[in-house]
């Protein structure tokens, strides 16, 4: 059986944690930050993890990880 490639956008974007759970960064924190509050823009910055039922999909995306 030939070694599966991961898609290289996934790759970037995504990480699983030891839990078996899809890591993400959250949208909304490259431009236009001056109308938004520190509050918003500081919860931007931490990671948010993928709904369950996108899991499987990012999960084939990356096969080994």
């Amino acid at each position: 059986m030939p070694k599966l490639k991961t898609k290289k956008g996934a790759k970037k974007r995504f990480k699983v944690t030891k839990s078996g759970k899809v890591k993400r960064s959250k949208a909304g924190k490259r431009h236009i930050l001056t109308k938004k509050s520190k509050k918003r823009k500081r919860k931007l910055s931490k990671a948010g993890v993928v709904d369950k039922t996108f899991e499987k999909k990012i999960k084939s995306l990356l096969p080994y990880a």
